[in-house]
C-alpha cells in the first residue's frame, strides 16, 4: 500500500482527498436548509396535545355549591377510577361545573376520551336543569393578534359591527379561523303575560315546545317522479325576532290561528350575562386571529394590519378598531436576535481567527454556522419541528458552541501546515489526531441537553424543541468539522507575500508571534508555577468557592425553576366575594383603569400606551390589561409600571383576591400552590384564611 493510501485510508481521509463529495455535501445541507426554510411551519408557541380531557356541565343560575353538589360531585365519582386517568381538578363556579381530568403520560388519549364520554352518559343523577355536558380534548389556538372594536355606540351596533369585520376578516387571504371574545351572545327573548297565557290555557313550557318545533330546518327525504328526483325540505329556520311572531300557537277547528306575535312581546337582545368589556374607556369587542396549519404568524399579522388600515375611515361615526396584542412583534423580535447574533458570531469566528491564525482559515471554520444551521432546518419538517419562539431560542443558545469543533480541527491543521506539512497531510493528520476528543466533547455537549426531551408532561412537550434543535446542530457540526472542513483545508495552496492578501498575512503573522509570545513567556510560566506550588493554587480555589457558597446563601443570587420574562402587557385580576353586585366589580374595574391610565400619564402619556382593555367576565370577577410598547420604545419597565399601578391602587377592602402580572412564558406562573381539602365549604373557608394569614408572616410572601 503506498503512502498516499495510507494517508487517505479511512472517513476523514477519503473526503479530504476527495472534496467533490464533501462540497455536495455541503451545498446540500446550504441550499436543501435555505429551499425548506421557506416552507417550514411557523407559530409563535408549538402546537401540541395536551394529556388530559375537560368536562363541562352548564348548569344555569345555579350557585357553585349547588354545582358542586349536583354536577362536580357525580362526574368525580364516575371518572376518577377509569384506565389512564392520573388526577381530576374540578372547579364549580356560577352556572357551570368543569372537570379536567389529566391523564397518565403513556395512556391513549383518544381511548381515555371516549371512556371518559361513556362514563359521563351513563351518570343519571344531574339535575333536571343542568344542560348536557361537553366532554373533548384540549386544544391550543395559536393565536396571533387581536383587534379591538370600540366606540360610543349601543351594543347592538357594536356586535353587528365586529360581526362584519369578522367576516370581511376571514375572507381576506391567508386568514382561516377569526372569533369574537368580550361579547354577550344574541339572544331572542319571547316574554308571555301570565294572563294571557290563562286566557289561553297555555304554559311557557307549552309555547317553548311549540317554538322549538316549528322554527327548525329538517330534511324531509326525497320523491322519484317521471321528471327526476325532488328533494323535500322544511325550511322553517328564523334567524331574527319578527319572523318568530308568525308562529302560529294555537289552531282551532273554524280555522282561526293565534300567533306568537299576537300573545307575547318578542324583542331581540343579548343573553342575560354580567360580561361587558372596553378599550380606553369605551365599550369595546375584540376580534382574535388565529394562524393554523402553514400560515404564518407575520403573514397572518401583516393582513389583518392592512384590513384595520383600510377599514378603519369607513366605519360608522364613533367606531374605531386598534391592534391590542400581536403576538407576531414577538416572533418578529426572535427572528431578529438570532439573525442579528449569528451575524456578530460570524464576524466575531472570523476575525479572531483571522487575528490568530490565517483568513482563509478563518473563512472556511466560520462556514461551520450556516453549514449547521441551515443542516438542521433540513430536517426539521422531519422531526416534526416548527419555527417558533421555543426552537429560536434553542438556535440562539446553540450558536456560542456550533463552532468549537471546528475551531479545534482548524487550529490542528493550521499548527501541521506551520511545521511544514504538505496541506493534504496537514488536513487529513490534524483532523485525525484531534477526532476522538472532539467527538467525545461533541456528544457531551449533546447528552447534556437530553434531559430535557425526558420531562413529562405539558411542560415536557413544550421543551421538547429543545434538545430536538440543539442535538441536531451539534451532530451536523461535527460532520462538517471533521468531513468538510479538511477537505476544504487540504487543497490551499500556499499564500502569496506581494497584493493585499500578502500585506493582510504579514500583519496577520505579527499578531500570531505575539499571541505565541504571550504563551510562550507569561501563560506557560504561571502554569508551571501553579503546579509547582499546587497547594497554594488549591487553597485559592476552594476560597473562591467558600466566597460563591456565601454569596448563594446570603440569598444575593436568585434561583428559578422557570424564569420571569418581562412582557410589554400589564395585567390586574380582581375578584370579589361570590354574590357581589356587578355595579361593585365594574366601580373596581373602573378605579383600576383610571389609576393605570394615571401610571401612564407620569410616565411618557400616549407614546407609551397602546390601549386598556378592561373585562368583567362575571359579576364579580373581573380583569383590565394595560398594553405599552415595545420595550426599545418606552423608559419604564413593566415591573416598575406594576409596582406603581399597585401603589397608587392601594388596599382594596373586601376583595377576595387582587394579582397583578407582568411577564411571559413558563415564569408567568404561580411560584407555589397549597390545595386545601374537606367536605364543609365553611370550614375550608376558614381554613384557607388561617392559612393564608400564617403564610403573610414570612418576609418572602
Amino acid at each position: 500500500m503506498s503512502t498516499h493510501d495510507l494517508v487517505t485510508k479511512g472517513a476523514v481521509g477519503w473526503m479530504a482527498s476527495n472534496p467533490v463529495a464533501a462540497n455536495l455535501l455541503m451545498i446540500l445541507l446550504l441550499l436543501g436548509g435555505i429551499l425548506m426554510s421557506g416552507k417550514i411551519k411557523q407559530e409563535v408557541f408549538p402546537a401540541f396535545e395536551l394529556d388530559e380531557v375537560t368536562i363541562s356541565v352548564p348548569y344555569p343560575s345555579a350557585s357553585p355549591e349547588e354545582v358542586e353538589n349536583g354536577i362536580i360531585l357525580a362526574t368525580e365519582e364516575a371518572v376518577r377510577g377509569l384506565d389512564g386517568v392520573k388526577r381530576v381538578t374540578s372547579t364549580a363556579t356560577e352556572g357551570t361545573g368543569t372537570v379536567v381530568v389529566e391523564l397518565l403520560n403513556n395512556a391513549d388519549t383518544q381511548k381515555a376520551l371516549q371512556d371518559i364520554k361513556a362514563a359521563v352518559d351513563r351518570i343519571t343523577s344531574y339535575p333536571e336543569e343542568a344542560e348536557s355536558p361537553t366532554v373533548s380534548l384540549p386544544t391550543i389556538q395559536r393565536e396571533v393578534i387581536n383587534v379591538a372594536i370600540y366606540g360610543d355606540q349601543n351594543e347592538h351596533v357594536l356586535r353587528a359591527t365586529a360581526e362584519q369585520i369578522r367576516d370581511e376578516i376571514l375572507q381576506e387571504d391567508g386568514i382561516t379561523v377569526v372569533d369574537l371574545s368580550g361579547a354577550r351572545d344574541p339572544e331572542i327573548t319571547v316574554e308571555i303575560p301570565q294572563d294571557t297565557l290563562r286566557a289561553y290555557n297555555l304554559t311557557l313550557a307549552d309555547v317553548a315546545t311549540i317554538i322549538g318545533q316549528t322554527a327548525q330546518e329538517i330534511p324531509g327525504g326525497s320523491v322519484k317522479t317521471q321528471n327526476g328526483e325532488i328533494l323535500l325540505r322544511m325550511s322553517e329556520r328564523r334567524e331574527y325576532g319578527p319572523e318568530f311572531e308568525n308562529i302560529p300557537i294555537i289552531s282551532n277547528s273554524d280555522g282561526t290561528v293565534v300567533t306568537l306575535g299576537e300573545i307575547a312581546t318578542v324583542s331581540e337582545s343579548f343573553e342575560d350575562s354580567d360580561m361587558s368589556a372596553n378599550f380606553n374607556g369605551k365599550p369595546a369587542i375584540m376580534v382574535n386571529v388565529y394562524s393554523i396549519g402553514d400560515q404564518k404568524p407575520i403573514d397572518v399579522a401583516n393582513v389583518v394590519k392592512a384590513y384595520i388600515a383600510k377599514t378603519n375611515p369607513t366605519l360608522p361615526e364613533g367606531l374605531h378598531l386598534a391592534v391590542m396584542n400581536d403576538m407576531s412583534d414577538v416572533f418578529a423580535q426572535r427572528i431578529d436576535l438570532l439573525m442579528r447574533n449569528a451575524v456578530m458570531g460570524l464576524c466575531l469566528v472570523f476575525i479572531a481567527l483571522g487575528l490568530f491564525l490565517e483568513i482563509r482559515l478563518a473563512f472556511w471554520v466560520m462556514l461551520g454556522i450556516p453549514v449547521s444551521f441551515l443542516g438542521t432546518m433540513l430536517l426539521m419538517p422531519g422531526m416534526d419541528v416548527s419555527i417558533n419562539m421555543i426552537s429560536l431560542f434553542a438556535f440562539i443558545m446553540a450558536l456560542g458552541i456550533v463552532v468549537d469543533d471546528a475551531i479545534v480541527v482548524g487550529e490542528n491543521v493550521y499548527d501541521w501546515r506551520q511545521r511544514g506539512d504538505n496541506p493534504m497531510h496537514a488536513a487529513i493528520f490534524g483532523a485525525r489526531q484531534v477526532s476522538v476528543p472532539v467527538v467525545f466533547s461533541v456528544l457531551t455537549n449533546v447528552v447534556s441537553f437530553l434531559p430535557l426531551a425526558l420531562i413529562p408532561g405539558t411542560f415536557g412537550k413544550l421543551f421538547l424543541v429543545i434538545p430536538a434543535v440543539v442535538c441536531t446542530i451539534f451532530l451536523l457540526s461535527l460532520v462538517e468539522s471533521l468531513f468538510i472542513l479538511p477537505a476544504h483545508l487540504s487543497h490551499q495552496h500556499k499564500h502569496r507575500d506581494n497584493g493585499l492578501y500578502g500585506m493582510i498575512h504579514k500583519r496577520q503573522q505579527k499578531i500570531g508571534k505575539w499571541l505565541e509570545n504571550m504563551i510562550e513567556f507569561h501563560y506557560l510560566p504561571f502554569i508551571r508555577k501553579a503546579t509547582e506550588h499546587r497547594y497554594v493554587t488549591l487553597t485559592a480555589f476552594v476560597g473562591v468557592l467558600v466566597l460563591l457558597v456565601g454569596y448563594y446563601f446570603g440569598g444575593r443570587l436568585r434561583i428559578t425553576d422557570r424564569p420571569e420574562i418581562e412582557g410589554d402587557n400589564v395585567t390586574a385580576s380582581l375578584v370579589l366575594p361570590y354574590g357581589s353586585p356587578v355595579e361593585a366589580t365594574d366601580d373596581l374595574r373602573s378605579r383600576l383603569e383610571q389609576t393605570a391610565l394615571q401610571v401612564v400619564k407620569e410616565n411618557g402619556g400616549d407614546k407609551i400606551l397602546k390601549g386598556i382593555w378592561g373585562l368583567t367576565s362575571d359579576s364579580n370577577e373581573c380583569k383590565v390589561r394595560v398594553f405599552l410598547v415595545s420595550s426599545d420604545e418606552r423608559d419604564i419597565s413593566v415591573s416598575q409600571f406594576t409596582q406603581k399601578w399597585r401603589k397608587l391602587m392601594g388596599e382594596v377592602v373586601g376583595v377576595e383576591s387582587l394579582t397583578y402580572s407582568a411577564t411571559m412564558g413558563p415564569g408567568d406562573r404561580v411560584a407555589l400552590e397549597v390545595e386545601l381539602g374537606h367536605t364543609d365549604i365553611p370550614t375550608l373557608e376558614a381554613a384557607a384564611a388561617d392559612f393564608g394569614r400564617e403564610l403573610e408572616k414570612f418576609s418572602s410572601v
